[in-house]
């Protein structure tokens, strides 16, 4: 096993945060332009999984070897924790504002110690009840007591992505025991690529459409790009290099360690959300925010100390 690094880990984990923050407004204007939310994902998935290919066999060919035992493990954190996941945050991201989307799929952070403490029997402080309660106080802000104000689809999508992300997390800490980031990428991703390959409607893509001009929307909506340069920086900046990041972060720290340090990726989308898409937040809000990213810490550092680096 690699000697652990936590400094190294936090600076993965936050880095990638900060492209998952961009990723989210950028599946957000692509999506506009009449891409389904697994169309998507299958991209992303093939994408990363095809960088992670060329990577392996100029790095580490050996790393291809697959024991019988880890197929089931990867399996089931291709399909759930990445698969479903992605699909889900794109989801709730087209329904929803991107800050208060990832707000509710953060919330998968409070369930990784319950889900220590009762699946894997871990010891974990009295404290994590404090930090559902300001969870749950915080959703409740953000909602400003008028579910009706937000799109239910969204929030049904922003939950799924929640319990999906719990898994992501779970299982990334355990699947690298055994085996390297770059590996763990690689066939992670091309189970989710394979799995939109049969459940989503791929032969609809409409490639030529990307060779025109695309507006970024927004407080951006005066500048065009070619429309294929958000294919590759969703392919190559919003997915393969935050995904290898949070994987890597995952070889240094626990999933409590990674989890808190992801939440930045909340703010980030936030951020992003204003500047670019021109999406507003009010006071209470951002007041539910902030309840909701204490929460989480406080839950994450109910895990004991032994976890969490």
């Amino acid at each position: 096993m690699n000697k652990k690094h936590p400094t190294l880990g936090a600076i993965y984990a936050l880095t990638g945060a900060l492209l998952f923050g961009i990723n989210a407004s950028t599946s957000k204007v692509i999506m506009a332009t009449g891409v389904e939310g697994s169309q998507i994902v299958l991209y992303r998935s093939l994408a990363t999984a095809g960088i992670a290919a060329i990577m392996l066999l100029f790095t580490n060919r050996k790393a291809f070897r697959v024991e019988k035992r880890e197929w089931p493990k990867l399996i089931g954190f291709g399909i759930v924790g990445v698969a479903l996941m992605q699909w889900a945050y794109s989801m709730a991201v087209a329904n929803l504002q991107v800050g208060i989307a990832l707000l509710i799929e953060y919330t998968a952070i409070v369930w990784v110690p319950i889900a220590a403490m009762f699946i894997f029997k871990e010891k974990v402080r009295g404290r994590i009840w404090i930090g559902v309660a300001l969870v749950l106080a915080g959703l409740v802000v953000v909602s400003n007591l008028n579910l009706s104000g937000l799109s239910m689809l969204g929030v049904a999508f922003a939950f799924m992505a929640s319990a999906t992300l719990t898994v992501y997390f779970i299982m990334g800490e355990r699947a690298q025991q055994s085996r390297d980031s770059m590996s763990t990428l690689f066939y992670t991703m091309g189970i989710s690529a394979v799995f939109w390959l049969i459940f989503s409607p791929w032969w609809n893509f409409d490639w030529a459409k990307y060779a025109n001009q695309a507006s970024l929307g927004g407080n951006l909506s005066g500048v065009q790009l070619p429309a294929w340069v958000l294919l590759v920086w969703l392919g190559v900046m919003g997915s393969f290099v935050p995904m290898l990041l949070s994987y890597k972060a995952l070889r240094h720290l626990s999933a409590t360690g990674v989890g808190i340090a992801s939440t930045a990726e909340t703010v980030f989308a936030f951020v992003f959300g204003l500047l670019w898409l021109g999406e507003q937040i009010s006071a209470s809000q951002l007041i539910g925010g902030l309840l909701v990213i204490i929460g989480i810490v406080v839950s994450q550092t109910a895990r004991t100390t032994s976890r969490l680096l």
